[in-house]
Formats: structure tokens, sequence, C-alpha cells
């Protein structure tokens, strides 16, 4: 089976930036994915936050999904919801090998735009081995699923059709190695480190994005 939008339709569609913010005396990374769905932000919104919804788009999830609650998404990250104002932001801590935080804020009409901050601190050896694309990726892939999800909500879940993704993830590498590059990394190393986080998420040799 086949996605209803090419890959690389997918690619074209998000924006992603990189900065830093302070938190407690810390320096955080904090990664930026922007898409627009052709979605209400009621309808983004109950596709973010309803358990069997979520577990269409990205995976199965527990928990309570509301202000105060915790979550824990199978096989990943679990946290706190410590922000819920429907349809417009979700906040909660993203608990994985360590804690970080995310953000997501929704406006629009008809249509939706999703911005998503993930904001992390970063030990400078693993920025400079995988770059943003260690995040990057994986939120490009969840948002891919998004999408596929509100075009098409009784389709079976994207894990259960997913074509080849090699290209696209060799793209989104490309991508947020640029976006690394604008943030100031030195192209040459943004461009190593986009390689081997493409060889790590998908163990296909690269070329330097």
């Amino acid at each position: 089976m086949t996605f209803t939008f090419p890959p690389a339709d997918h690619l074209g569609a998000v924006e992603r930036s990189l900065s830093t913010r302070d938190r407690d005396g810390e320096e955080l990374r904090v990664l930026t994915v922007t898409r627009t769905f052709d979605a209400s932000p009621a309808e983004v919104w109950d596709a973010l936050t309803t358990k069997e919804r979520i577990d269409r788009w990205l995976m199965p999830v527990s928990g309570d999904l509301r202000l105060g609650g915790r979550y824990q998404l199978e096989g990943n990250a679990g946290g706190e919801v410590t922000a819920c104002e429907p349809p417009e932001r979700l906040s909660l801590t993203w608990e994985y090998q360590g804690i970080s935080w995310v953000d997501v804020t929704l406006t629009g009409d008809e249509r939706t735009t999703l911005v998503l901050e993930h904001a992390a601190p970063v030990p400078p050896e693993l920025w400079e081995q995988f770059g943003p694309g260690a995040v990057g990726l994986g939120w490009e892939s969840m948002l891919m699923g998004l999408a596929e999800h509100l075009a098409a909500p009784d389709a079976a879940p994207p894990r259960e059709r997913v074509p080849d993704l090699t290209d696209f993830m060799a793209g989104a590498s490309a991508a947020w190695a640029e976006a690394d590059i604008a943030f100031g990394t030195d192209p040459e190393q943004a461009r190593a480190a986009a390689r081997r986080c493409f060889e790590a998420y998908t163990a296909v040799p690269g070329e330097d994005a």
C-alpha cells in the first residue's frame, strides 16, 4: 500500500529551524518544526489528544491526556501534560533517556498551522555526531503520519502501510543539515552529521547531505 501523499510532498510541507533557550541556567537546543494541514484546529487538536486517534497515526498511548496527567507512548517517550488549552496549545514533558520539553501551538481557521518546539539539553559531542536530525527525523515522520491520518482518518495506521522511506529520510536529513548550517554550524560538520544520522535511522550507507 502507498501513502495518500508522495513522501516528497511531506518533505516540502515542513519548515525547519533551530535556536537556543535558557531554562534554569541550562542552555537548551530548540528544534522547531512547522507544518500546515488541510483541517480545522479543532480537528487537528482531536487527532493530537484522542487516544484512539493517536494510535492510528503514531503508536498506542496510555495514561491521562489532561492537564497534569501523565502519558506513555508504547515503546517510546512518556511524560506529563503541562499545558492544555484546546484547540490552541499543548505542552508536555518528553521523558526518554532524559527529560526535555515539547510545546505545540495550533492557529488557523479552515486550515491549521502547527508549530512544534522541542527543547532539550544536548551534549555537544552528541550534537556533533548526529546533528538536529536525530530528533528532527522523528518529528517529521510523526507529522507525516498525522497528515496521512487527517487526509484519510479511517485508513490503516501508517506503520501498517509504510512504503520505502529511504529517499524521504535522505531528504529530511539534508534539510536538517541546511537548518543546522543556518544556525551557524560549519557546513562540512553539519552535512557529515546528517549523513551519520541518516545511516543510524536507515542502516543504509549515505553520502554527505
